[in-house]
């Protein structure tokens, strides 16, 4: 076996040089490609019935990868968003192999030839008011627990920011002594920005970090878990699954809803569009690299316009039950 077609210096060079001094990639980013990675070459090993270590590069090729890919979706149950996520990293490694080695170009363009898979793009689900306010009510109050965790909501709710923006939030990152309190986050791809905070956030705020002794100025997690750290993706997730199942006593449709700590984030954004709210101040607002992204909740709320003319007596091809008004129409027009 030729050199250059070698696996191990290869993999080494793309992390080491490629990835974190060319790149300067995040290491959320290093960290999903390094496991993307990961399971490709166990898979390959497996299928290959040889050990990770006595792998090629040659072995990895466009036949292989495409299996490995029909098995994320197939047995894993991976959604195509997620099967794309995973092609991108194995691209991203195979366009270096084709700059770092011209021997293993041919190898590494026939993967490269791989294309992403469209998905169905459903329909954003979102609560509205009544039901976010049921999901913050829902912690014990006369624990600390609980008051972390109702402030983490609330904090989900009014920000809108993504579950690793919140956790990773520090006391530092505050600014509730200004007229208008602020917090920044730490978003995606290095990119920061800063959201206005309302005073029921402030006061949940101000009041769990009082309990724990940490000044505004420390650089200390705001939203800890057992052992004191920042609180995980895992335990964000618990805790909203926590309050659905108590909010769900009350409201027992919530139990039957897609609920994760993401969905507070599409919930303020239906809020502020249904408040006039333009999509350009939106998209700023939650971290979006592109406006197309946030096009999504006018999407959502069109449905939810159909929806409602529906129930008046309208069906989904709009063919009439009854004779609709001038203002029935002039909406249908607008659709």
């Amino acid at each position: 076996m030729s050199e250059h077609l070698l696996l191990a210096p290869l993999l080494e060079s793309y992390f080491r040089r490629r990835l974190t001094k060319q790149r300067n990639a995040t290491p959320a980013t290093v960290a999903s490609y390094r496991d993307a990675l990961r399971m490709l070459i166990l898979f390959a090993a497996a299928r290959l019935r040889r050990k990770p270590a006595t792998l090629a590069l040659e072995d990895l090729d466009r036949d292989l990868v495409l299996a490995f890919l029909d098995e994320l979706e197939e047995k894993r149950n991976n959604s195509v968003a997620t099967r794309n996520a995973r092609l991108a990293a194995i691209r991203s490694f195979f366009q270096h192999v084709a700059g770092a080695d011209p021997a293993s170009f041919g190898v590494a363009q026939r993967v490269l030839t791989i294309p992403i898979k469209r998905a169905h793009i459903e329909v954003t689900h979102h609560l509205s008011k009544a039901e976010v306010d049921a999901l913050i009510a829902a912690p014990d109050q006369r624990t600390s627990r609980g008051r972390r965790d109702r402030t983490f909501l609330l904090f989900l709710a009014r920000t809108g920011a993504r579950v690793s923006e919140a956790i990773g939030i520090n006391a530092n990152d505050l600014r509730v002594e200004r007229p208008h309190p602020q917090v920044l986050l730490h978003g995606k791809g290095r990119r920061d920005r800063v959201i206005p905070i309302p005073k029921d956030l402030v006061r949940a705020l101000t009041t769990l970090l009082g309990e724990r002794g940490i000044a505004l100025h420390e650089t200390r997690p705001v939203f800890v878990g057992a052992h004191n750290e920042h609180l995980t993706r895992f335990g964000a997730t618990h805790i909203v699954r926590r309050a659905v199942a108590k909010a769900a006593a009350i409201r027992p449709d919530l139990a039957d809803k897609p609920i994760s700590p993401h969905i507070f984030r599409h919930s303020l954004a239906m809020r502020l569009l249904q408040s006039g709210v333009d999509l350009l101040t939106i998209q700023a607002w939650l971290g979006h690299a592109q406006v197309a992204t946030t096009h999504r909740y006018a999407a959502a709320d069109v449905e939810m316009m159909r929806k409602g003319l529906e129930k008046a007596g309208i069906d989904g091809n709009y063919g009439v039950r009854f004779q609709p008004n001038d203002a029935v129409l002039q909406l249908l027009d607008s659709i």
